[in-house]
């Protein structure tokens, strides 16, 4: 992909498809994942598109010469707080902000709709994935062991406070 300046905007017809390509083959190529995985997540993603609520949810795409190469949501339905999901960039794309990007607009979103907490789960060994988490200031607050997506996956759940916008934030 050359350098192109990249624009993010929300769903069009055929992003499900992508988003769930992009990660049923990255998950199943560097962690072997099955068949579980990419179903589950195409489910809950399909699920979600058709429960959007644009005052409290968001679906975040990031898109160079028009193709979808990045992706995230948030999902403000959760009691618990808003829960950041379905994060990826293709892996040919990274490299050029592309996810700091998407987790920035994502909570300056979640900042605009009132959420006071957004929480992720994710799994130990995306180092890449948690260096932005952890940048953007979400902190470590649960592990469990647990056998899904055709082995053992030691689930992480992140959490961040969110503190509300200031009056001159742009939505």
């Amino acid at each position: 992909m050359t350098s192109e300046q990249a624009t993010y905007d929300g769903y069009r017809p055929g992003d499900l498809g992508r988003v769930i390509w992009l990660h049923g083959d990255y998950y199943h190529r560097h962690w072997g994942f099955d068949l579980s995985f990419e179903a589950q997540e195409a489910r809950e993603l399909a699920e979600f598109l058709c429960r959007l609520d644009p005052s409290r949810d968001l679906f975040l795409a990031a898109r160079l010469h028009g193709q979808l190469v990045g992706a995230i949501a948030l999902d403000g339905a959760a009691p618990e707080g808003a829960r950041l999901r379905w994060f990826i960039v293709d892996p040919r794309a990274q490299g050029r902000g592309l996810g700091r990007e998407l987790i920035r607009r994502t909570l300056d979103f979640g900042r605009w709709a009132g959420h006071r907490r957004v929480f992720l789960w994710t799994f130990e060994g995306l180092t890449m994935a948690r260096r932005l988490y952890e940048a953007a200031g979400f902190t470590l607050s649960e592990e469990r062991l647990v056998p899904q997506w055709g082995g053992m996956v030691k689930e992480q759940r992140f959490d961040l406070p969110l503190e509300a916008p200031s009056a001159d934030s742009p939505r």
